[in-house]
């Protein structure tokens, strides 16, 4: 069974995928959503639990208002509806990393409603995800089942940890634009600084609803596949529960609505529960938090200090910069990335210094395994070297060993190209004598170029450029070949 395109390649014909995601992310503030607890990263269990995250008889939570900002400024980067009145729920279930027996969340009236994620395909087209809601909710702690072998063991520093659940249409048609949207997604979260989407730390993740359909037809009945921690996971999962559902339904078989689990190393789903529905949590407004009621002119106010977002920019750079839709969309898909291409092309081509970032610069930071935040050659420096090439101090193919250097000593580009002897040989007397010097020994060639194989004149500059020892300005070498050649 094969994808081809949107669709599902079975025994009996093709199915359509439709696929919704429930994006869980972590919001960056010092406390938790209800309690003042602190959140780092890392922390030895159990030491950053609250009495109120311990769920102590008598203790009442009390809203974060920076985790309420940080959902409206979400909310408003994601084209979304504010809700100026929202309420919290109360979400029954029972797990042993959830000591109050429910998870304060929303349901009937989430503080974001409906938005739309913009997404760039491959084939240069855009397609528009809605955005069905965003509500903010506590999360559970962490049960862990390896430190003993006769007990389960629970670290509650991440219960009470606000979430922004962030919930899509079923609109994604494929897994690659389940990944491009989780990506985007990621993306516009960073920008704003409201999740830091560091998956590998679960500070971002993501349930996928899957179903299959003949072209169409109805949506089929979904099935949820829990807590991908990865955008490849979370492709293919997509890929094995369809290509599943598929062969349950050729075979005669219905889907079931259940939440699935997907295992990695086998590359399979496997059932896990049947899918509750809402009826079967008991939600009610939890009584020890009144409405949230937003100002208007407080959420207009949050709106306009919004930063910058990706498709805005990378508009920007295509109309200020003369950059393709692909470079710009590689150079604004990280807000450091962007930022420091900005300083790089200051006063400069901006074609050449997206080369340089997205081809030289990546290059560099991939081998050493680091980001762009990382990097040892500061956007001045880079820019700084750039400047030497437009200016004839040296080549292209000299300034990347110069470039070389920088990221192995530190040291800025001037320095290297003193200390190394690399500065381009401009001057039109001594490349004259090159070139008359090369003319001179080679007269069988001058003669069949003046005959008419003018293809050898990439030959003449390699010799000049050898007798240079790589420092001539190629330029100039061709200028004075030619003058000396065609007279």
């Amino acid at each position: 069974m094969s994808a081809d395109g949107y669709r599902v390649r079975g025994r009996d014909g093709e199915w359509e995928i439709a696929v919704g995601l429930e994006v869980h992310a972590q919001v960056i503030s010092e406390a938790k959503l209800f309690s003042s607890a602190p959140t780092a990263f890392g922390a030895e269990p159990n030491t950053q639990v609250s009495l109120v995250d311990a769920a102590m008889p008598g203790m009442l939570p009390v809203i974060n208002r920076h985790c309420v900002t940080q959902a409206v400024r979400t909310g408003l980067a994601l084209e979304a509806e504010i809700n100026l009145t929202s309420v919290f729920d109360r979400k029954n279930y029972f797990y042993p990393d959830l000591p109050p027996g429910y998870q304060i969340s929303q349901y009937s009236r989430p503080i974001v409603g409906e938005g739309r994620v913009v997404l760039d395909l491959e084939d240069g087209s855009q397609r528009t995800i809605g955005i069905t809601r965003l509500h903010l909710e506590m999360d559970a702690g962490k049960s862990i089942h390896d430190r003993r072998a006769d007990a389960t063991c629970v670290d509650l520093n991440r219960a009470g940890v606000a979430l922004m659940e962030i919930v899509s249409e079923p609109d994604i048609r494929s897994p690659e634009e389940a990944g491009i949207y989780l990506r985007k997604l990621r993306s516009i979260l960073r920008y704003i600084g409201t999740c830091d989407g560091n998956m590998e730390q679960g500070s971002l993740r993501a349930d996928v609803n899957v179903s299959v359909r003949r072209p169409g037809d109805e949506l089929g009945t979904r099935c949820e596949v829990k807590n991908l921690n990865s955008v490849r996971f979370v492709m293919r999962a997509i890929e094995v529960e369809a290509e599943r559902q598929v062969a349950v339904r050729e075979d005669g078989g219905e889907i079931e609505l259940e939440t699935r689990l997907f295992d990695a190393e086998r590359g399979e789903t496997r059932s896990m529960r049947s899918k509750e529905e809402a009826h079967d949590y008991r939600y009610f407004p939890d009584p020890d938090l009144l409405p949230l009621t937003l100002d208007p002119a407080w959420v207009e106010a949050e709106r306009a200090r919004l930063p910058e977002l990706p498709d805005a920019r990378k508009a920007r750079f295509m109309a200020d910069y003369g950059l393709s839709a692909y470079d710009a969309g590689v150079l604004v898909a990280e807000r450091e990335i962007a930022e420091y291409f900005e300083a790089v092309t200051a006063g400069r081509d901006g074609k050449q210094a997206a080369n340089w970032v997205t081809g030289t610069l990546f290059g560099a930071l991939n081998r050493a395994g680091i980001g762009i935040e990382q990097s040892p050659v500061s956007a001045a420096a880079l820019g700084a070297l750039i400047d030497r090439v437009a200016d004839g101090t040296v080549s292209n193919r000299a300034a990347k060993d110069v470039f070389e250097a920088m990221v192995s000593t530190g040291k800025d580009a001037d320095a290297i190209i003193e200390e190394q002897a690399l500065r381009q040989v401009s001057d039109e007397g001594a490349i004259e004598a090159l070139v008359n010097q090369v003319i001179a020994d080679n007269p069988d060639k001058v003669a069949d170029f003046r005959g008419g194989k003018t293809k050898l004149m990439g030959w003449f500059v390699g010799q000049v450029m050898k007798a240079s020892g790589g420092k001539a300005n190629p330029k100039a070498v061709n200028q004075a070949l030619r003058a000396k050649l065609d007279g």
